[in-house]
């Protein structure tokens, strides 16, 4: 109320109306049971000299409105109490007759207004018209809320956990995997970045807080590596006391206060499924709200997977949308995932091509790099660089944690230049086109597995069958350590079968296993046996057991990796072609050897050198007993024509259905799969 006549307080500017309604509150009009000293201390009028005094309206009344004893009633005496003075009782109840006509003469005076907050705002709505106000409720307390400070986020969110268990602004640092937070500028800290007073960290997930031994003073410090430096602990700041600045998944209330119950209620309610799902529109769409979850097409979800399928084509048709999903998917986190200001250090390698070794920050990153990975560096240029950018592959990873990527073309390199350099992922579909074409593979092509295999792909109920084979009278391998009573069991019971099952705790020797069992099948005359994992270490693991046995094996590189150092670099395909020594091989060693001085060929000697290349490498393929690959390496153009009859794959669990597919599509009549006894589905489809 901004009117003079609305502020009670200010009674300096008030009229004399002879009528003061604020005293009133002097007079005792509740009953004797009322008359403590207590109630007498808090009911003590606020004395204004420009307002008379009860007293002074009564004297000035009472001469022509007090009646005389004769006019007193029975029940006005009955009410005084049945005794003393009649006269001053009535003159009591009538004086309290004036102070209701002054109240209700000073009420005519005030004019109330609606500032119409608590009518306009809707429960249940959240006030996101303002800028700071939480993304997922709605609440707008400056004290209560805090700032993304992600340069791609910078949105506001509260400490409040609505529906679910951590507040709002830990469920979305949590969800999109986000650190920085600012507080808001007019929060009683002000505004305000968290963090470490000593190294200047900002994952708050790190901060913490210690308060001085003396002084009513606290200071952030990162739990590592701060906490444990010792200048620290020499320093007036008790270590020992250090807290958290999250504790039960919410910001500390000292720091970001909780929204009240009445906000709270104003508050849009949303529920943890909603939260993921904005999450994951805005990786598409940074600027999308909670009103386009609602929109069409926002929670079409695909069919969900089966036990069962009635045919390939509706193996197809299911999971085809899932992995495209995937791809979607895994495409949309390389390409976010571009880093600026990187410092380059330039070196050559032994293959006298450019290597740029940098530093790409772990925490910074939500992909993990490994060899192989193929990187794009770029240079926006300067007055006396132009604009440059090529495409490497990581060779390494150093134990100072530096990424040493070698560049496919040394020309024009600014090697003089060491600052101001940008990364980029360069994502690569092929590991997805592989599982579609493999679905479509097993869906039309009806040699692709045995009809066996087939229907147990597809869950159907088919009668057990067993593989007619001369078991051997001993079923360890050469190479390798003794076989166990359970470990024989297993080779025994495997070679008999079409489909098996090795599983298995780590540390249980199932790699041994495993390679005994692949020995045996080699040693069968059934051709050669292609055996596979998810990732490359499995295989490498598998290849070297494989080979310890005397069988001959080739492990089979994607071509982004034969720069990548190998604890089998022997045994690799690239290997064996670059050091195979025979005459007929002289001219292809030619070539190479001057692609290797010069960068590059005629497109002549180019095209002669790849058709050497291709000959040489299929016949070193086609005279292995083994060859050991990932399942997506399985689909490489260079097995494009091979037929595999046994198949092992190892880690099968770590693998989407889909990728296990892609070599058992070669032909697989017998298949064996060992995988770790506690099952982990790792394959994470994004909806």
């Amino acid at each position: 109320m901004d009117s003079p006549a609305n502020n009670l307080y200010d009674t300096a500017s008030q009229p004399d109306t002879g009528n003061d309604a604020y005293t009133f509150l002097e007079f005792n009009t509740q009953g004797e049971e009322f008359d403590y000293p207590e109630f007498h201390e808090l009911s003590q009028p606020i004395r204004s000299s420009a307002w008379p005094t009860p007293s002074d309206s009564l004297v000035s009344e009472a001469p022509d409105r007090l009646p005389s004893s004769s006019d007193a009633s029975p029940s006005a005496k009955s009410r005084g109490g049945g005794g003393g003075n009649s006269n001053s009782k009535f003159s009591s109840n009538k004086a309290a007759t004036v102070a209701v006509d002054a109240l209700a003469a000073g009420m005519s005076g005030l004019n109330f207004e609606e500032t119409g907050d608590d009518e306009s705002f809707e429960y249940g709505k959240g006030d996101f018209a303002v800028e700071h106000a939480c993304k997922y409720c709605g609440v707008a307390n400056p004290a209560c809320v805090v700032r993304c400070n992600v340069p791609s986020c910078r949105k506001w969110f509260c400490n409040s956990r609505g529906n679910t268990s951590g507040s709002h602004i830990v469920n979305h640092l949590v969800r999109a995997k986000h650190k920085e937070v600012c507080l808001h500028k007019d929060s009683p800290l002000g505004e305000t970045i968290l963090e470490c007073y000593n190294c200047g960290c900002r994952n708050v997930f790190f901060l913490g807080f210690i308060s001085a031994k003396t002084e009513s003073v606290v200071v952030l410090l990162c739990r590592e590596p701060c906490l444990s430096v010792n200048a620290l602990k020499d320093m007036n700041w008790d270590l020992s006391q250090w807290c958290p600045l999250i504790d039960d998944r919410c910001f500390l209330q000292w720091l970001v206060k909780v929204p009240s119950e009445q906000e709270q209620l104003r508050a849009r309610q949303i529920s943890a499924q909603q939260i993921n799902k904005i999450e994951e529109l805005w990786k598409t769409n940074p600027d999308a709200t909670l009103e386009d979850l609602e929109k069409p097409g926002v929670d079409d979800e695909p069919q969900p997977v089966g036990l069962k399928y009635e045919d390939a084509y509706q193996y197809q048709n299911i999971f085809a949308p899932l992995i495209n999903l995937e791809a979607d998917y895994d495409k949309m986190m390389k390409e976010s995932q571009s880093k600026d200001n990187i410092t380059i250090r330039w070196d050559i390698g032994l293959n006298k091509k450019r290597v740029a070794y940098f530093v790409f920050a772990k925490e910074d990153n939500e992909l993990r790099l490994v060899p192989g990975d193929e990187l794009r560096l770029r240079y926006s240029g300067d007055a006396a660089h132009p604009a440059w950018q090529s495409v490497g592959h990581v060779i390494k990873l150093t134990a100072q944690e530096e990424v040493a990527l070698e560049l496919r073309a040394s020309q024009g390199v600014p090697v003089d230049v060491t600052h101001g350099f940008s990364v980029d992922f360069v994502w690569k579909s092929t590991s997805f086109d592989r599982m579609q074409t493999a679905m479509k593979t097993f869906a039309v092509d009806e040699t692709s597995v045995s009809g066996y295999i087939y229907h147990h792909l597809l869950g159907h109920e088919v009668e057990m069958q067993m593989v007619r084979n001369t078991l051997p009278r001993r079923f360890g391998a050469p190479g390798l350590p003794e076989l166990n009573a359970s470990q024989v069991f297993a080779v025994k019971s495997v070679l008999q079968k079409p489909v098996s099952l090795i599983q298995g705790p780590p540390g249980t020797g199932k790699t041994v296993t495993s390679a005994a069992i692949v020995y045996h099948m080699a040693k069968q005359g059934q051709g050669q046996v292609l055996v596979c994992a998810p990732s490359n270490v499995a295989v490498d693991q598998l290849a070297e057991k494989i080979s310890a046995t005397g069988l001959k094996v080739v492990r089979l590189c994607a071509k982004s990796r034969e720069a990548v150092s190998s604890p089998v670099e022997h045994l690799t395909l690239h290997y064996q072609v670059r050091h195979l020594d025979t005459s007929e091989k002289s001219e292809l060693h030619k070539l190479q050897q001057l692609k290797d001085e010069q960068g590059e060929l005629s497109s002549s000697d180019e095209k002669k050198y790849k058709a050497l290349k291709r000959a040489t490498e299929r016949e070193i393929a086609q005279s292995a007993d083994v060859i050991c690959c990932t399942c997506v390496g399985a689909g490489d153009p260079r097995l494009a024509n091979f037929r595999f009859r046994q198949v092992l794959i190892d880690e099968s669990t770590q693998a989407a259905e889909p990728e296990c597919l892609i070599p058992l599509v070669l032909g697989a009549k017998q298949v064996t799969t060992a995988i770790y006894f506690i099952l982990r589905l790792l394959l994470e489809i994004v909806m």
